[in-house]
């Protein structure tokens, strides 16, 4: 486990060893909240099929939307770094913000006010009760990690960021960077 603490704001990295679980097999979350209930997160690795015009037709950009997590698939989330344009957002840190007015959204998106490097969005979110991240973090299922990119991490993340993040632990984790996502396909 990492000698960090854990708080919203932080990465969760999948350890390499989590394979053949569809969910979170090469995931990078985001902790959105933590605290004695439990703790709330969205993957933001992991892009689906379609995007948000698809899901509300009015909406004529086509910002791409995420799978969050396996909780509550059939609710949109969304991550931002426009406070001041999103009234009753929740800060998760360094400039980050989760959900707010969703109305004020779709109008900001329909003025071409938000472009996909200010918000992103998903269907569902990864949650754990209370204690169950932490024993899964003493177990190694994940790599804790401050984010060092803060609200920037919209625009950083992309289907490659996995294998950089091995990359940049190095060591045993590099060797992992390469190996094919299903090794039964190597």
């Amino acid at each position: 486990m990492s000698n960090i603490n854990l708080k919203k704001g932080h990465l969760l990295i999948a350890e390499p060893s989590i394979i053949g679980d569809l969910s979170f097999n090469r995931s990078i979350i985001l902790i959105a909240d933590h605290n004695s209930e439990g703790s709330i997160g969205f993957i933001l690795n992991k892009p689906l099929n379609f995007t948000l015009q698809d899901l509300i037709p009015e909406i004529k950009i086509p910002f791409e939307v995420y799978n969050g997590g396996p909780v509550e698939q059939d609710n949109l989330y969304y991550i931002h770094k426009t406070p001041e344009l999103i009234p009753n957002s929740i800060e998760i840190a360094d400039g980050l913000y989760w959900g707010g007015n969703f109305q004020k959204v779709t109008e900001l998106i329909t003025n071409r006010q938000l472009n996909p490097f200010d918000i992103r969005f998903f269907l569902g979110y990864s949650g754990w009760e209370n204690n169950q991240l932490s024993s899964e973090l003493r177990s190694n299922t994940w790599i804790l990690s401050k984010n060092m990119y803060n609200k920037q991490i919209i625009e950083k993340v992309n289907n490659n960021f996995w294998k950089e993040q091995m990359l940049e632990l190095g060591g045993d984790y590099s060797i992992w960077s390469n190996a094919p996502e299903n090794p039964s396909c190597n």
